[in-house]
Protein backbone atom coordinates (compact mmCIF):
# COMPACT_ATOMS: atom_id res chain seq x y z
CA UNK A 1 0.00 0.00 0.00
CA UNK A 2 2.89 2.07 0.41
CA UNK A 3 3.37 2.18 -3.24
CA UNK A 4 0.25 3.15 -3.64
CA UNK A 5 0.78 6.27 -2.29
CA UNK A 6 4.03 7.41 -3.44
CA UNK A 7 2.69 6.17 -6.99
CA UNK A 8 -0.29 9.03 -5.76
CA UNK A 9 2.03 11.58 -4.69
CA UNK A 10 4.01 11.33 -7.99
CA UNK A 11 1.23 11.25 -10.19
CA UNK A 12 0.43 14.99 -8.87
CA UNK A 13 3.49 16.21 -10.76
CA UNK A 14 2.12 15.60 -14.30
CA UNK A 15 -1.33 15.69 -13.25
CA UNK A 16 -0.68 19.79 -12.42
CA UNK A 17 1.28 20.12 -15.43
CA UNK A 18 -1.54 19.06 -17.63
CA UNK A 19 -4.15 21.48 -15.58
CA UNK A 20 -2.19 24.29 -15.97
CA UNK A 21 -0.99 23.87 -19.15
CA UNK A 22 -4.51 23.18 -20.60
CA UNK A 23 -5.68 26.18 -18.62
CA UNK A 24 -2.84 28.53 -19.53
CA UNK A 25 -3.05 28.24 -23.52
CA UNK A 26 -7.15 28.60 -23.15
CA UNK A 27 -6.66 31.85 -21.14
CA UNK A 28 -4.15 33.29 -23.55
CA UNK A 29 -6.08 32.90 -26.55
CA UNK A 30 -9.43 34.15 -25.26
CA UNK A 31 -9.94 37.09 -27.28
CA UNK A 32 -10.07 40.11 -25.02
CA UNK A 33 -7.45 39.33 -22.90
CA UNK A 34 -5.09 42.20 -21.16
CA UNK A 35 -2.79 43.63 -24.51
CA UNK A 36 -6.72 44.10 -25.98
CA UNK A 37 -8.05 46.01 -22.79
CA UNK A 38 -4.83 48.17 -22.90
CA UNK A 39 -5.28 49.23 -26.52
CA UNK A 40 -8.87 50.08 -25.99
CA UNK A 41 -8.31 52.15 -22.77
CA UNK A 42 -5.63 53.90 -24.77
CA UNK A 43 -8.43 54.71 -26.98
CA UNK A 44 -11.05 55.64 -25.37
CA UNK A 45 -8.67 57.86 -23.28
CA UNK A 46 -7.62 59.30 -25.98
CA UNK A 47 -10.57 60.06 -28.02
CA UNK A 48 -12.07 61.62 -24.54
CA UNK A 49 -9.20 63.88 -24.52
CA UNK A 50 -10.02 64.78 -28.00
CA UNK A 51 -6.98 63.67 -29.03
CA UNK A 52 -8.27 60.51 -31.18
CA UNK A 53 -11.77 62.09 -31.86
CA UNK A 54 -13.49 62.44 -35.34
CA UNK A 55 -9.94 63.79 -37.02
CA UNK A 56 -8.15 60.41 -35.90
CA UNK A 57 -5.04 62.56 -34.49
CA UNK A 58 -1.80 62.54 -35.29
CA UNK A 59 -0.47 60.06 -32.58
CA UNK A 60 -2.94 57.28 -33.91
CA UNK A 61 -2.91 58.07 -37.04
CA UNK A 62 -5.77 57.63 -40.21
CA UNK A 63 -7.00 54.57 -39.31
CA UNK A 64 -7.18 55.96 -35.33
CA UNK A 65 -4.58 52.85 -34.63
CA UNK A 66 -2.04 52.58 -32.07
CA UNK A 67 1.74 52.67 -33.59
CA UNK A 68 3.35 49.61 -34.21
CA UNK A 69 5.82 50.53 -31.36
CA UNK A 70 3.45 51.31 -28.80
CA UNK A 71 1.51 47.81 -29.73
CA UNK A 72 5.25 46.13 -29.32
CA UNK A 73 5.88 47.68 -25.61
CA UNK A 74 2.52 46.56 -24.59
CA UNK A 75 3.12 42.93 -25.88
CA UNK A 76 6.47 43.07 -24.14
CA UNK A 77 4.85 44.87 -20.57
CA UNK A 78 2.18 41.63 -20.50
CA UNK A 79 4.88 39.27 -22.06
CA UNK A 80 2.90 38.69 -24.99
CA UNK A 81 5.86 39.11 -27.05
CA UNK A 82 6.96 35.61 -26.27
CA UNK A 83 5.71 31.96 -27.68
CA UNK A 84 2.88 30.80 -25.41
CA UNK A 85 5.18 27.34 -24.49
CA UNK A 86 7.80 30.15 -23.45
CA UNK A 87 5.26 31.90 -21.30
CA UNK A 88 4.44 28.70 -19.80
CA UNK A 89 7.93 27.66 -18.88
CA UNK A 90 8.65 31.38 -16.85
CA UNK A 91 4.99 31.44 -15.20
CA UNK A 92 5.90 27.71 -13.99
CA UNK A 93 9.72 29.11 -13.26
CA UNK A 94 7.78 30.98 -10.93
CA UNK A 95 5.13 29.11 -9.34
CA UNK A 96 7.40 26.03 -8.70
CA UNK A 97 11.26 27.45 -8.45
CA UNK A 98 12.50 25.42 -10.66
CA UNK A 99 15.54 27.52 -11.26
CA UNK A 100 16.47 27.27 -7.92
CA UNK A 101 18.25 30.74 -7.63
CA UNK A 102 17.10 31.71 -4.42
CA UNK A 103 14.56 28.61 -4.05
CA UNK A 104 11.63 29.37 -1.71
CA UNK A 105 13.06 32.76 -0.40
CA UNK A 106 9.29 34.45 -2.39
CA UNK A 107 7.03 31.13 -2.88
CA UNK A 108 5.09 31.23 -3.95
CA UNK A 109 5.20 33.46 -6.90
CA UNK A 110 2.17 33.21 -8.58
CA UNK A 111 2.86 36.97 -10.42
CA UNK A 112 1.18 40.08 -9.94
CA UNK A 113 -2.29 40.92 -10.80
CA UNK A 114 -3.11 43.23 -13.84
CA UNK A 115 -6.11 44.89 -11.73
CA UNK A 116 -4.85 45.40 -7.97
CA UNK A 117 -1.02 45.66 -9.31
CA UNK A 118 -0.55 43.28 -6.02
CA UNK A 119 0.80 40.29 -5.53
CA UNK A 120 -1.35 37.43 -6.21
CA UNK A 121 -0.95 35.45 -3.61
CA UNK A 122 -1.15 39.04 -0.68
CA UNK A 123 -4.70 38.94 -2.97
CA UNK A 124 -5.87 35.17 -1.78
CA UNK A 125 -4.46 35.82 1.80
CA UNK A 126 -6.71 38.67 2.46
CA UNK A 127 -9.39 36.58 1.38
CA UNK A 128 -8.70 32.93 2.84
CA UNK A 129 -10.20 33.43 5.99
CA UNK A 130 -13.95 34.21 4.29
CA UNK A 131 -13.27 31.48 2.01
CA UNK A 132 -12.82 29.43 5.73
CA UNK A 133 -14.75 30.63 7.82
CA UNK A 134 -18.21 30.01 5.15
CA UNK A 135 -16.26 26.83 3.95
CA UNK A 136 -16.03 25.43 7.81
CA UNK A 137 -19.60 26.29 8.31
CA UNK A 138 -21.40 25.00 5.43
CA UNK A 139 -19.26 21.97 5.43
CA UNK A 140 -20.34 21.38 9.13
CA UNK A 141 -23.86 21.96 8.81
CA UNK A 142 -23.95 19.95 6.18
CA UNK A 143 -23.01 16.92 8.20
CA UNK A 144 -24.82 17.31 10.81
CA UNK A 145 -28.30 17.94 9.19
CA UNK A 146 -27.46 15.52 6.46
CA UNK A 147 -26.15 12.17 8.49
CA UNK A 148 -29.44 12.18 10.97
CA UNK A 149 -31.68 13.03 8.09
CA UNK A 150 -30.13 10.45 5.59
CA UNK A 151 -30.83 7.64 9.13
CA UNK A 152 -33.97 8.90 9.48
CA UNK A 153 -35.08 8.58 5.77
CA UNK A 154 -33.37 5.04 6.30
CA UNK A 155 -35.38 4.42 9.54
CA UNK A 156 -38.50 5.28 7.59
CA UNK A 157 -38.05 4.01 4.32
CA UNK A 158 -41.32 3.75 2.07
CA UNK A 159 -43.21 6.66 4.85
CA UNK A 160 -44.73 9.88 3.72
CA UNK A 161 -41.54 11.48 5.36
CA UNK A 162 -39.50 9.59 3.06
CA UNK A 163 -41.07 10.30 0.01
CA UNK A 164 -42.07 14.44 1.02
CA UNK A 165 -38.47 15.08 2.34
CA UNK A 166 -37.25 13.68 -0.95
CA UNK A 167 -39.00 15.43 -2.87
CA UNK A 168 -37.78 18.59 -1.42
CA UNK A 169 -34.27 17.78 -1.17
CA UNK A 170 -33.97 17.24 -4.93
CA UNK A 171 -35.98 20.32 -5.74
CA UNK A 172 -33.09 22.34 -3.70
CA UNK A 173 -30.70 20.06 -5.52
CA UNK A 174 -31.78 21.31 -9.00
CA UNK A 175 -31.84 25.16 -8.08
CA UNK A 176 -28.07 26.51 -8.44
CA UNK A 177 -26.63 28.00 -5.09
CA UNK A 178 -26.67 31.56 -6.88
CA UNK A 179 -30.08 31.46 -8.41
CA UNK A 180 -31.69 30.05 -4.71
CA UNK A 181 -29.53 33.26 -3.54
CA UNK A 182 -31.30 35.49 -5.99
CA UNK A 183 -34.77 33.71 -4.53
CA UNK A 184 -33.93 34.20 -0.79
CA UNK A 185 -32.70 37.75 -1.05
CA UNK A 186 -36.00 38.74 -3.05
CA UNK A 187 -37.82 37.06 0.06
CA UNK A 188 -36.10 37.76 3.07
CA UNK A 189 -33.44 40.94 1.73
CA UNK A 190 -33.56 43.63 3.24
CA UNK A 191 -36.19 45.98 1.85
CA UNK A 192 -38.12 42.34 0.48
CA UNK A 193 -42.01 41.95 2.33
CA UNK A 194 -40.24 40.03 5.27
CA UNK A 195 -36.86 41.79 4.94
CA UNK A 196 -35.61 39.41 7.75
CA UNK A 197 -31.66 39.16 6.73
CA UNK A 198 -29.00 41.96 5.58
CA UNK A 199 -28.95 41.99 1.19
CA UNK A 200 -25.05 41.33 1.62
CA UNK A 201 -21.44 41.78 2.03
CA UNK A 202 -19.71 39.37 5.04
CA UNK A 203 -19.50 42.10 7.54
CA UNK A 204 -21.78 45.02 8.27
CA UNK A 205 -19.87 48.63 8.28
CA UNK A 206 -18.52 49.77 11.96
CA UNK A 207 -17.71 45.98 12.47
CA UNK A 208 -14.17 46.53 13.47
CA UNK A 209 -14.79 49.21 15.57
CA UNK A 210 -17.77 47.68 17.31
CA UNK A 211 -15.11 44.80 17.54
CA UNK A 212 -12.44 46.37 19.21
CA UNK A 213 -15.10 48.39 21.24
CA UNK A 214 -15.93 45.29 23.13
CA UNK A 215 -19.56 45.09 21.65
CA UNK A 216 -19.12 41.06 21.59
CA UNK A 217 -22.55 40.13 21.49
CA UNK A 218 -23.81 42.47 18.43
CA UNK A 219 -20.71 41.34 15.91
CA UNK A 220 -21.33 37.91 16.80
CA UNK A 221 -25.14 38.44 16.00
CA UNK A 222 -24.50 40.51 12.82
CA UNK A 223 -22.01 38.10 11.52
CA UNK A 224 -24.72 35.20 11.56
CA UNK A 225 -27.11 37.40 10.41
CA UNK A 226 -24.84 37.92 7.34
CA UNK A 227 -23.89 34.14 7.22
CA UNK A 228 -27.70 32.60 7.03
CA UNK A 229 -28.62 33.02 3.62
CA UNK A 230 -25.00 32.66 1.96
CA UNK A 231 -24.51 29.11 3.96
CA UNK A 232 -28.32 28.32 2.45
CA UNK A 233 -26.86 28.30 -0.74
CA UNK A 234 -23.63 26.82 -0.44
CA UNK A 235 -25.29 23.62 1.34
CA UNK A 236 -28.12 23.19 -0.77
CA UNK A 237 -25.24 21.47 -3.55
CA UNK A 238 -24.20 18.58 -1.44
CA UNK A 239 -27.23 18.77 0.47
CA UNK A 240 -28.88 15.87 -1.90
CA UNK A 241 -25.69 13.90 -2.41
CA UNK A 242 -24.79 13.41 1.38
CA UNK A 243 -28.57 12.82 2.86
CA UNK A 244 -29.08 9.82 0.10
CA UNK A 245 -25.66 8.54 0.28
CA UNK A 246 -26.16 7.95 4.13
CA UNK A 247 -29.33 6.84 3.42
CA UNK A 248 -28.53 3.91 0.83
CA UNK A 249 -25.36 3.24 2.83
CA UNK A 250 -27.35 2.52 6.48
CA UNK A 251 -29.77 0.55 4.41
CA UNK A 252 -27.05 -1.63 2.82
CA UNK A 253 -26.23 -2.55 5.85
CA UNK A 254 -29.25 -3.06 7.38
CA UNK A 255 -29.48 -5.80 4.89
CA UNK A 256 -26.43 -7.44 6.07
CA UNK A 257 -25.99 -11.34 8.02
CA UNK A 258 -24.36 -9.24 11.21
CA UNK A 259 -27.33 -7.03 11.20
CA UNK A 260 -29.82 -9.79 11.31
CA UNK A 261 -27.36 -11.59 13.81
CA UNK A 262 -27.67 -8.75 15.95
CA UNK A 263 -31.40 -9.17 15.89
CA UNK A 264 -31.39 -12.65 16.37
CA UNK A 265 -29.08 -11.99 19.62
CA UNK A 266 -31.65 -9.94 21.27
CA UNK A 267 -30.51 -6.62 20.84
CA UNK A 268 -32.89 -3.66 20.72
CA UNK A 269 -33.40 -1.73 17.29
CA UNK A 270 -31.81 1.25 18.10
CA UNK A 271 -28.73 -0.51 19.27
CA UNK A 272 -28.61 -2.55 15.95
CA UNK A 273 -29.05 0.45 13.61
CA UNK A 274 -26.51 3.38 15.85
CA UNK A 275 -23.64 0.59 17.00
CA UNK A 276 -23.59 -1.65 14.67
CA UNK A 277 -25.52 -0.68 11.41
CA UNK A 278 -24.57 3.45 11.62
CA UNK A 279 -21.10 3.04 12.44
CA UNK A 280 -20.05 0.85 9.22
CA UNK A 281 -22.47 3.03 6.87
CA UNK A 282 -20.56 5.98 7.85
CA UNK A 283 -17.36 4.83 6.12
CA UNK A 284 -18.27 6.44 2.89
CA UNK A 285 -18.93 9.85 4.42
CA UNK A 286 -16.37 10.17 6.43
CA UNK A 287 -13.92 9.58 3.76
CA UNK A 288 -15.39 13.30 2.34
CA UNK A 289 -13.64 14.81 5.33
CA UNK A 290 -10.21 14.61 3.22
CA UNK A 291 -11.64 17.10 1.01
CA UNK A 292 -11.52 19.25 4.50
CA UNK A 293 -8.60 20.88 2.83
CA UNK A 294 -10.22 22.67 0.07
CA UNK A 295 -12.04 24.71 2.48
CA UNK A 296 -9.63 27.21 1.91
CA UNK A 297 -10.86 27.87 -1.75
CA UNK A 298 -14.59 26.83 -0.91
CA UNK A 299 -15.81 30.20 -2.33
CA UNK A 300 -18.65 30.01 -4.92
CA UNK A 301 -17.86 32.33 -7.91
CA UNK A 302 -21.53 33.32 -8.42
CA UNK A 303 -22.47 33.33 -5.10
CA UNK A 304 -19.80 35.20 -3.60
CA UNK A 305 -21.24 37.80 -6.60
CA UNK A 306 -25.07 37.44 -6.03
CA UNK A 307 -24.24 38.69 -1.99
CA UNK A 308 -21.16 40.44 -2.55
CA UNK A 309 -18.81 38.59 -0.28
CA UNK A 310 -15.47 39.89 -1.20
CA UNK A 311 -14.08 36.29 -1.20
CA UNK A 312 -11.88 33.99 -2.57
CA UNK A 313 -15.17 33.14 -5.22
CA UNK A 314 -15.50 37.08 -5.89
CA UNK A 315 -11.98 37.16 -6.58
CA UNK A 316 -12.21 34.32 -9.11
CA UNK A 317 -15.04 35.66 -10.62
CA UNK A 318 -13.55 39.15 -11.02
CA UNK A 319 -10.48 37.83 -12.58
CA UNK A 320 -12.09 35.59 -15.13
CA UNK A 321 -14.49 38.84 -16.37
CA UNK A 322 -11.29 41.07 -16.71
CA UNK A 323 -9.20 38.57 -17.76
CA UNK A 324 -6.72 38.86 -14.82
CA UNK A 325 -4.70 35.93 -16.04
CA UNK A 326 -2.03 36.22 -13.32
CA UNK A 327 -5.17 35.38 -10.28
CA UNK A 328 -6.75 33.39 -12.39
CA UNK A 329 -4.05 31.28 -12.50
CA UNK A 330 -3.55 31.25 -9.25
CA UNK A 331 -7.17 30.18 -8.70
CA UNK A 332 -6.21 26.52 -11.12
CA UNK A 333 -3.05 26.32 -8.51
CA UNK A 334 -4.23 25.93 -5.47
CA UNK A 335 -7.35 24.53 -6.12
CA UNK A 336 -5.63 21.89 -8.57
CA UNK A 337 -3.06 20.68 -5.45
CA UNK A 338 -5.53 20.94 -2.50
CA UNK A 339 -8.03 19.10 -5.03
CA UNK A 340 -5.04 16.44 -6.04
CA UNK A 341 -3.71 15.93 -1.86
CA UNK A 342 -7.31 15.96 -0.88
CA UNK A 343 -7.96 12.53 -2.67
CA UNK A 344 -4.97 11.22 -1.65
CA UNK A 345 -6.32 12.19 2.32
CA UNK A 346 -9.23 10.54 1.33
CA UNK A 347 -7.87 7.05 0.37
CA UNK A 348 -6.17 7.12 3.65
CA UNK A 349 -8.61 7.79 5.68
CA UNK A 350 -10.54 4.95 4.04
CA UNK A 351 -7.57 2.75 4.76
CA UNK A 352 -7.85 4.09 8.80
CA UNK A 353 -11.44 3.75 8.98
CA UNK A 354 -12.03 0.03 7.28
CA UNK A 355 -9.05 -2.14 7.60
CA UNK A 356 -10.48 -4.66 4.99
CA UNK A 357 -9.43 -1.85 2.39
CA UNK A 358 -6.23 -2.23 0.80
CA UNK A 359 -4.87 -0.32 -2.16
CA UNK A 360 -2.51 -2.12 -4.67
Amino acid sequence: MRAYFIRRFLLIIPTFIGITLLSFIVMQFVPGGPVEQAIMQIKMGAAMSGEGGATGGNEFGSGNELPEEALKQIREYYGFDKPFYVRYWNWLCNVVPLQMKYPFVKWPNLGTSYKYQEPVWDLFVKRFPISIYFGLVGFTLSYLVCIPLGVFKAIKHGSAFDAMSSMIVFIGYSIPGWAMGVILLVMFGGGSYWSLFPLGGFRPDGWSKAWDAGRYAWCIKMQLWHTVLPVCCYMVGSFATLTVLMKNSLMENLGKDYIRTAFAKGLGEKVVIFKHGLRNSLIPIATGLGHLLSLVIAGSYLIEKVFNIDGIGLLGYTSIVQRDYPVAMGMIVIASLLKLFGNIVSDALYCLIDPRIRFS
